[in-house]
């Protein structure tokens, strides 16, 4: 049985998302696997992470990581991803983005909004390339 809600479920399995759903440090963690990456960036594709708070949903998720480290085209550097860490065995990419608290929508934004928000900044980076 996952800890994630029904709709998060719900929305990967529509959009085909291979996924892993796993507890570290107490934190939910949502890992989609070999994620389609817009062009302009060093690689096609990638695994997400995204670690979400105790009290997800009715929290926003703060930030999330990227493996393999991503770079534009070019081989720059992308704002606010200078930072690595390990998790799950696996260093990670951090892409230190924070929603405003008062743009998260309880009981309607999950998994879907989020992943909006993370393909609009991916292709933000791809297009700075």
């Amino acid at each position: 049985m996952s800890l994630l809600p029904a709709d998060d479920l719900a929305f990967l399995d529509r959009q085909g998302i291979a996924y892993e759903v796993f507890e570290e440090n107490g934190m939910l963690c949502v890992e989609l696997a070999d994620f389609p990456l817009p062009a302009g960036l060093n690689v096609p594709k990638a695994d997400i992470l995204f670690r979400l708070a105790p009290l997800y949903p009715d929290v926003p998720p703060d930030m999330w990581w990227i493996s393999p480290a991503l770079t534009t085209a070019s081989g720059a550097t992308i704002p606010a991803t200078e930072v690595h860490e390990t998790h799950h065995g696996r260093t990670w990419q951090r892409w230190s983005r924070h929603l405003n608290p008062s743009t998260w929508r309880t009981s309607i934004d999950g998994l879907e909004s989020y992943t909006a928000l993370l393909r609009t900044e991916l292709v933000a980076a791809g297009a700075a390339a």
